[in-house]
């Protein structure tokens, strides 16, 4: 935070290397998806990398945000503006809590200091398309913008099959298992002795 000085060596470069995943389009199209959901609730953050970490470092929008998605159900009760470390990492703390029940997986989060100290932008990013990628799915009305910003998620679709029809399917032999038709040992000699080739 305020004690920490600039990177040098191999912190340098391992930074630089997260710096460089962050997606600029993305991250426009990330604004512009959090603006229609959210509406009048939330103003246009400043163009660039440090204008989108500074405009969700306090968490509000983020609670805005996994508000608007849940509907009448609001998963945060209270969302406070306040000037205090704490209590920002604490907002932020709350929508990676509601984010990981509405189905954004463990793998897909950031960490609160990802976002809080800018330390991996890239993290959000991520975090913030998968969370769009569920809403799109769900197709539950609470989504709001241009649906072909986020792809959908693959949904489970399960068969039900008749006893009959698992009887038969025993019976077929699959050609993943190989086939056993042109197969013969004409031709073939006894072991260790010589080939007869005859002009």
């Amino acid at each position: 935070m305020s004690n920490k000085g600039p990177a040098y060596g191999l912190s340098r470069e391992v930074q630089a290397k997260i710096d460089r995943k962050y997606d600029q389009e993305l991250e426009e199209r990330l604004v512009a998806w959090i603006m229609a959901q959210c509406g009048n609730d939330v103003e246009q953050p400043e163009a660039g990398k440090t204008g989108f970490q500074n405009w969700l470092k306090n968490g509000r929008v983020l609670c805005e945000l996994i508000n608007s998605l849940y509907g009448a159900n609001k998963p945060i009760k209270s969302i406070k503006t306040s000037p205090m470390a704490f209590k920002q990492m604490e907002q932020i703390s709350l929508f990676l809590g509601a984010a990981e029940k509405y189905g954004v997986t463990k793998t897909d989060m950031f960490q609160t200091v990802d976002l809080f100290e800018g330390k991996d932008l890239a993290a959000v990013q991520r975090t913030l398309m998968a969370l769009g990628c569920l809403a799109v799915t769900k197709d539950d009305g609470n989504y709001k913008g241009d649906p072909n910003w986020f792809h959908r998620k693959a949904q489970e679709n399960k068969r039900e099959f008749s006893e009959e029809q698992l009887q038969q399917g025993k019976n077929v032999i699959g050609l993943q298992m190989g086939s056993n038709t042109g197969a013969s040992q004409a031709g073939m000699t006894g072991y260790g002795q010589p080939r007869q080739i005859i002009n």
